[in-house]
């Protein structure tokens, strides 16, 4: 099968198309003919070789965790899908790849809506699962007010549109361009940066009961400080959180309770017009070194998608 791979580890470069062996369906999982995958943060810190995991790859490796596509295997034990069905998802994460190819076997997935794009699809199985377990994990409900630094980026995007679903009030921060954006996707926006508790509480006049740390910027002091305490704040992207007392949230490998219910909840949102996926851009995956080049610029819209041929 044809596949977007790198076989030495550096920039956006090192990537190429080529032939590699056909994936296949094991039991519990489904194997898709993939129409479009997305590019994460894990894809570009594993392909330069720069995340501890990478140390245990097998080269060449397939970057991308999360595709769209048609299924067209189904592993034993499996009963919610048949061949021919859409559906998007992501890869069993331990595997930290495989979705940029025209083959990839998804761990866990929900049914495409016929009317979401093909690229939203493919870009929002691993977003939605993060989104999803970080607001389990600080039980976000109806009523609640919460603060997500770092909101206009993929998990950020869906966080603020799957916390809203449950009834929360949401604060985002964001770069000054992108202050309408997270109006438009129901979020109160600030910006980044010093002074944000001051900032935050000029904006709303009720508690901020809990903060989602997506940016990784240093700003979990003044998290704790919005909110008056370390337990009331979750970090997917700080890593020396746990030195003040802060929640680290790295999933199924980590041991932790998984997001992958909310895939299935975000594709009923998005058929009563209350979600989507924001894709800041889409390359064919012959320019998948165009695509992470765009991706490692800085903070996103939204996703950052490759779309594959089809045979």
């Amino acid at each position: 099968m044809f596949a977007v791979q790198f076989d030495r580890f550096g920039s956006p470069d090192v990537l190429t198309m080529g032939e590699i062996p056909e994936a296949h369906a094991g039991p519990g999982h489904i194997r898709i003919a993939v129409r479009a995958a997305g590019v994460s943060p894990v894809d570009l810190a594993i392909r330069a070789g720069t995340s501890p995991s990478a140390k245990q790859l097998k080269l060449p490796h397939i970057p991308g965790v999360d595709a769209a596509g048609v299924v067209d295997e189904v592993g034993e034990g499996v009963t919610d899908v048949a061949i021919g069905d859409e559906v998007f998802g992501t890869v069993e994460i331990a595997r930290l790849g495989g979705a940029s190819a025209e083959f990839a076997v998804l761990a866990f997935w929900a049914h495409r809506p016929a009317t979401m794009p093909t690229t939203e699809a493919g870009a929002g199985g691993s977003s939605i699962e993060t989104a999803t377990r970080v607001l389990d994990l600080l039980d976000i409900r109806d009523g609640m007010t919460l603060l997500i630094d770092g909101a206009a980026g993929g998990v950020g995007s869906v966080a603020v549109q799957l916390a809203i679903a449950r009834g929360a009030r949401v604060v985002g921060t964001a770069g000054a361009n992108n202050q309408e954006f997270l109006a438009e996707l129901g979020a109160i926006p600030t910006t980044y940066g010093a002074g944000l508790p001051e900032r935050v509480r000029a904006l709303v006049d009720t508690p901020i009961e809990a903060a989602l740390d997506v940016a990784g910027r240093g700003s979990l002091s003044e998290l704790i400080d919005v909110t008056g305490s370390a337990d009331a704040v979750v970090t997917i992207a700080d890593f020396g959180a746990s030195a003040l007392g802060v929640r680290i949230s790295m999933g199924e490998l980590a041991g932790q309770a998984g997001g992958k219910h909310g895939l299935a909840v975000a594709a009923a949102l998005f058929e009563e017009g209350r979600f989507h996926i924001p894709v800041e851009a889409a390359f064919p995956f012959e320019r998948a070194a165009e695509a992470h080049a765009l991706a490692a610029e800085g903070p996103r819209r939204g996703k950052i998608v490759l779309t594959a041929p089809i045979v």
